[in-house]
């Protein structure tokens, strides 16, 4: 292999290293918010789901929370990157319903709703690349 390929192929080992530290912390973060401010959080569980939304609030929290985790190392990132992806799709309708709740609000808070809906699918994309770059890692000799 010439040695420009090692350095581009290490380049790209701390890109996809970086990138996934910052998946881990945002999850973390947010996981960590579930716990320490969950008013918000029970205001978006879906209706339809049962128990109740502080259940649903610590839940999500506590698997925001592994999947950080699992993410953050890359022993088990590829498992944990996999695992965010199924998060972020998971919670695709308590923004939904953020969105429908919050129709009649000022515009500025408008925004933050509906401009969470299309965020998704690239959340769903990067914790996909993640595992794929991961999974790759793990194949190296």
């Amino acid at each position: 292999m010439a040695a420009t390929d090692r350095t581009t192929d290490r380049s790209a080992a701390r890109s996809a290293d970086r990138s996934a530290r910052t998946m881990a912390r945002m999850l973390g973060g947010v996981g960590a918010l579930h716990f320490l401010a969950p008013k918000p959080f029970d205001a978006i569980v879906p209706r339809a789901l049962p128990g109740s939304p502080r259940t649903w609030t610590y839940v999500s929290g506590a698997a925001e929370l592994a999947v950080a985790a699992a993410v953050a190392l890359p022993r088990t990132r590829r498992a944990g990157a996999l695992a965010a992806a199924g998060l972020f799709a998971a919670v695709f309708p308590a923004n939904i319903k953020m969105a429908r709740d919050w129709r009649h609000r000022p515009a500025p808070l408008k925004a933050i709703a509906y401009g969470r809906l299309p965020l998704q699918l690239p959340m769903v994309a990067w914790a996909l690349h993640t595992a794929h770059a991961a999974g790759r890692r793990d194949a190296r000799p």
